[in-house]
């Protein structure tokens, strides 16, 4: 696991400057603290940050191809390269190491851009090819490993592995996209290939970019999506058989490694599926580490201990305490952009004391959107059967109407938000999904922006989002199109980068067994009744594990990592939500009505409203500003003056 940036001028051979180079490399020492190293020739530099995991003593990047002209900076781990090397050794190709940074090389040399079709893992690449005098990027399929990169208006492109690595050659312009910050705000992250800058990019998850000196930019183009073709006849048991051998043998492809390796475990199905697994691979005790939280309501620690005993790991546990909010300011350095999902607090401290123990960790990240694990996919489903009993020209105008005028009840369980069904059963199935899953929806954002902000947008909906995913997923089955709009979002854009960020903020690498493409591509193949049965979500991978996993681990309620934020802005952070959301910071942005910036926050504080996420979603936005960002955004053209908030808004 390593951290890439680089340089190169896509127009000629103009010198590289070596110490912007540098400076961008150690940016992200973070992420590979054992070796860092550039290269440049003309017209072209690479940097590398090396966290040593595979071929210690060889493997060193830059690396060149035997001929000396193709180098290589690549993040990630090639789960096959052991298989690859053969293949291409019997084709001519030389190697000098045993690491899988060789083997890209050499499979770009072997079959060019259909190299990436045959590397099976996690991987953000990015080579010069002397002799074709061209340039080739590429990100792994489902976007585990970030690659950001930006094109300066005189052609030099930059990338890195975190925007941070880009922003410090100081080329870029940071304008911010108004575009982003509706998709930020309705999201909770800004969606691929979007950043929250103009001039930046990331490069979208299965997308490849090849760039031949002196031509004009080209797009990322796609090398590979995943397709619910839902048509497999195979029964439970047969499934169940073929899901264990399946998951073992991604979970054994990825202990491979020559440092010490252990797994997250949760005490949830997906992370005690992968510890059962590793367990029976393993002649030797699986290391495995847990969070406790001092509050019983987020605690689910009894649960891995379990697991633990069970399988007789071990195990190490660490209580956290329900009052750990001082990461605010850290989370905003590691993130470069705004980011909103509250659990990263937790993700980042789980991260902290695996790395006590181990240097890679298993982790049972992708379980929920491959298996069919959220609870909101029941709920959608459940919907679904409603909105196919009427037509849309009537459930429209009708439900919209019930939507407006029924109260909202915060306090009351999912199942029981009358205006949320109604406001779902109102819109398009698309639209009632992108709905649920918004953290301040149309309504709300209407009245947290300002006009000007309004006008920048020019009717922009982040709803667009999905919009533009649906009209790919090239299926009609409730279930598959909601999994295939959260394998190209909510994957990608939330959980990858929570757990990216966090890990290599530690120097830990995480490995993502149940996002093996294989197993991907034939959970996909699977009809929906093998995922959600019932109200059971994950239907088959519980079937599967009851050899392995007692119901008290398969089938109790789902926790996840959760953290009191509704109590802390009414205690403890009181004062600093007051001066965060209502501060001259984001109103001097011009971007937000200062009269439901107040709303917000008086109503949630006064406890008639439960606002917590729309309130951390604004003090995440407040701490990037805060980065030293501020005064270099162009802000929109005047604060608006405080205004009225509508009833219909704050329904």
């Amino acid at each position: 696991m390593c951290g890439i940036t680089g340089i190169f001028d896509t127009r000629g051979q103009r010198p590289i400057a070596h110490a912007a180079l540098q400076r961008m490399n150690d940016a992200q020492h973070h992420r590979g603290p054992d070796e860092g190293s550039v290269h440049v020739e003309p017209g072209v530099g690479f940097g590398h940050r090396r966290l040593s995991i595979i071929d210690v003593a060889t493997g060193q990047q830059p690396l060149h191809s035997a001929d000396g002209s193709v180098v290589i900076v690549f993040n990630g781990e090639i789960y096959n390269y052991q298989e690859l090397m053969p293949e291409l050794q019997a084709l001519g190709y030389e190697f000098r190491t045993k690491s899988d940074t060789e083997c890209i090389v050499n499979a770009w040399r072997a079959w060019g851009e259909d190299c990436v079709k045959r590397l099976r893992g996690m991987f953000a690449l990015v080579l010069w090819d002397r002799n074709r005098q061209t340039l080739f990027m590429a990100r792994d399929r489902l976007g585990v490993k970030p690659l950001f990169y930006s094109v300066l208006d005189d052609g030099m492109l930059l990338f890195g592995s975190e925007l941070k690595s880009v922003l410090t050659h100081g080329g870029m312009k940071r304008e911010v996209d108004p575009l982003a910050i509706e998709e930020y705000f309705a999201l909770g992250y800004v969606a691929e290939p979007r950043t929250i800058f103009k001039q930046a990019k990331k490069m979208p998850p299965g997308h490849l970019l090849t760039w031949r000196r002196g031509e004009a930019e080209p797009k990322p183009r796609e090398f590979w999506d995943v397709r619910f073709t839902l048509g497999s006849a195979i029964g439970v048991e047969e499934a169940g058989e073929e899901l264990r051998r399946r998951l073992r043998e991604a979970v054994r492809l990825r202990l491979i490694s020559e440092v010490p390796l252990g797994a997250f475990l949760s005490g949830g199905v997906d992370s005690s599926a992968v510890v059962a697994t590793m367990a029976g691979l393993s002649d030797a005790p699986v290391r495995t580490c847990s969070i406790a939280f001092d509050d019983p309501q987020f605690n689910e620690a009894q649960f891995a201990q379990i697991v633990a005993g069970r399988y007789r790991t071990d195990h190490h546990v660490e209580t956290v305490k329900s009052d750990d909010f001082d990461l605010i300011d850290t989370l905003a350095h590691l993130y470069d952009e705004p980011y909103a999902d509250s659990s990263a607090i937790p993700t980042y401290r789980v991260c902290q004391l695996a790395r006590k123990r181990v240097t890679v960790a298993l982790s049972g990240d992708g379980g929920d959107e491959t298996f069919g694990g959220y609870r909101r996919y029941r709920m959608h489903l459940m919907e679904e059967r409603m909105r196919s009993s009427l037509p849309y020209g009537l459930r429209r105008p009708l439900f919209g109407a019930l939507g407006r005028l029924y109260p909202k009840a915060d306090w009351a369980p999912r199942m029981f938000r009358a205006k949320t069904t109604f406001e779902g059963m109102a819109r398009t199935s698309v639209e009632a999904y992108f709905h649920s899953v918004s953290i301040l929806r149309g309504p709300m954002r209407e009245q947290l922006f300002s006009a000007a902000l309004k006008r920048e947008l020019g009717g922009y909906d982040a709803r667009a989002v999905f919009d533009h995913h649906a009209a790919r997923a090239q299926t009609d089955d409730p279930l598959a199109l909601i999994q295939y709009l959260d394998l190209k979002t909510y994957l990608v854009g939330d959980i990858n980068t929570k757990v990216d960020r966090a890990s290599m903020a530690h120097s830990l690498e995480v490995r993502e067994p149940l996002m093996d493409h294989p197993l991907v591509e034939w959970l996909a193949s699977l009809p929906s009744n093998l995922k959600v049965r019932g109200n059971e979500g994950k239907f088959l991978l519980k079937k599967a594990m009851e050899p392995a996993l007692s119901d008290d681990i398969l089938y109790r309620p789902k926790m996840g990592f959760a953290v009191p934020l509704a109590r802390w802005f009414r205690g403890p952070l009181r004062q600093r939500v007051r001066e965060s959301v209502l501060g001259e910071r984001l109103l001097s942005t011009g971007w937000f009505n200062e009269g439901y910036l107040h709303h917000l926050v008086e109503a949630h504080q006064n406890g008639s409203r439960d606002y917590s996420a729309p309130l951390w979603t604004l003090l995440m936005f407040e701490a990037f500003l805060r980065q030293g960002i501020e005064d270099r955004v162009m802000p929109a053209a005047a604060v608006p003056t405080a205004g009225a908030v509508s009833a219909e808004a704050v329904a």
